[in-house]
């Protein structure tokens, strides 16, 4: 797993480059260590960025999460310390949620300190969070086709269901689950054999469905939702798209490979992860 991991982004690291976005970019923000994640606090009115510093897979104890004002100025680099590889994240009951390979990390939002540890049991590699309207938790593990659900410091095994085909990024999304699929038997450089697409999950019953129009067609990571339209990232190509019900998903920003679990404003405004720049991008949108 660990060995997989770390040549899969190596191997994309060395992608040559597509042209960067250029129109509607508002910012970029610099000095960042891999950053995977961007997450919009509301109630402070701030960034927070989960930097994996390594292998994306160790448990090394690398990994910091830092806070940007929304003009993309650094507040606090080193704001919590001491995680190992920490990526998605998400916020429920005044409490920061974290990602991070097996576990999942609990952050005070008004000291950074982190105050909990919750082991997932038979967890493989969590990847991105969301909590929905009542306030539960829900962890994408990537490698295990299965959602987990933490209610307060409880976690359950939510969904494990094969068409979730590596389920990266998830969102909340009133009654559903929105999940970016990576794809189905991933190989050695991070590609696969068959490319993922954008699922939805009712959180009632569990029923998963593909999204009409948006099926195999890229490797995908991050996922939000503001209204009627998705955004999602590709992150072996750096490709930003947009999805309506209906349509075929559109590619909307050209970044270099490394895009990944992108946050927004919930208004007009996205924050992408650059991981492998080592920068946060935010895009103002249409």
């Amino acid at each position: 797993m660990k060995t997989f991991v770390t040549s899969a982004f190596l191997v994309v690291m060395g992608i040559a480059a597509v042209p960067t976005a250029e129109a509607g970019e508002l910012w970029r923000a610099t000095g960042l260590e891999q950053p995977e994640s961007a997450l919009f606090d509301a109630a402070d009115n701030r960034i927070i960025v989960s930097n994996i510093v390594g292998n994306p897979g160790d448990a090394d104890g690398n990994g910091y999460l830092s806070v940007l004002s929304v003009d993309g100025k650094m507040v606090t680099r080193h704001w919590t310390d001491g995680i190992d590889a920490p990526k998605g994240m998400a916020i429920a009951g005044g409490k920061l949620y974290v990602a991070d390979i097996t576990k999942v990390r609990v952050v005070d939002l008004a000291s950074g300190k982190l105050v909990a540890s919750i082991a997932v049991p038979n967890a493989v590699f969590l990847n991105d969070m969301t909590s929905d309207q009542s306030g539960n938790v829900y962890v994408t593990d990537m490698l295990a086709d299965t959602i987990y659900r933490i209610d307060g410091d409880r976690p359950e095994l939510f969904v494990t269901d094969a068409m979730l085909a590596s389920p990266n990024g998830i969102f909340a999304d009133g009654i559903r689950l929105i999940v970016a699929s990576w794809g189905k038997g991933i190989k050695p450089d991070f590609s696969t054999a068959e490319p993922g697409g954008l699922l939805s999950v009712d959180i009632a019953t569990k029923a998963v469905s593909p999204l009409p129009g948006a099926q195999k067609f890229a490797d995908l990571d991050g996922v939000i939702a503001i209204g009627d339209t998705i955004y999602a990232t590709a992150y072996m190509t750096g490709t930003l798209y947009r999805y309506h019900v209906g349509g075929a998903p559109e590619a909307v920003a050209h970044f270099k490979p490394g895009s990944a679990d992108i946050g927004t404003d919930g208004k007009s405004v996205l924050y992408v992860p650059l991981m492998n720049e080592g920068e946060v991008a935010a895009l103002k949108l249409d």
